[in-house]
């Protein structure tokens, strides 16, 4: 008598060798993660960090939500390509078991640097919004405190959210 199809051992739908090169998925993973990640946290930054603006003083609701969503967005896209060029230099198909930690730092280093010359050129030179008498500013580059912590903290926390799945199969 034949065995059925369900009493066969399945094979693996990822050969050993795709596996130990990283393309089992887990890049998908921790990409999915990070960028939901940086979505809600930069989200609830916005909202917490609207009084140092002037925005918060001066503007109508429906403006600062416009503007909470609007740098979100900003946000997501400034984290999505800051770990894309961290990928493009120093990342490698078995990403993000193998070179973890210098993706992440280049994409801190891309979104901080970013970020500072973004409120730099958009306080000083463009006009285009205004800190409050709230905001601690850092010296030198006249950027505010609050958005440069905010691609401090966010970034690391979300590399760390990104990898728990990945500590978790290790462990098994």
């Amino acid at each position: 008598m034949a065995q059925q199809s369900s009493d066969l051992p399945r094979p693996s739908i990822v050969p050993r060798a795709a596996a130990h090169a990283g393309l089992d998925g887990a890049w998908l993973v921790a990409l999915r993660r990070f960028l939901i990640f940086i979505a809600l946290a930069n989200l609830a930054w916005e909202l917490g960090h609207l009084p140092l603006y002037t925005i918060w003083s001066e503007g109508s609701l429906s403006e600062m939500l416009f503007a909470v969503v609007h740098c979100t967005g900003g946000d997501v896209l400034i984290a999505g390509a800051s770990l894309l060029l961290a990928l493009l230099i120093s990342g490698n198909p078995a990403w993000p078991k193998e070179n973890y930690r210098s993706v992440a730092c280049l994409t801190l280093a891309f979104g901080i640097a970013y970020t500072a010359f973004s409120e730099w050129l958009n306080t000083e030179v463009r006009g285009s919004w205004a800190y409050s008498d709230l905001m601690p500013v850092v010296p030198l580059i006249d950027a505010g405190l609050s958005p440069v912590a905010q691609w401090i903290v966010i970034p690391i926390a979300a590399f760390w959210w990104a990898r728990r799945p990945l500590r978790a199969r290790a462990s098994l």
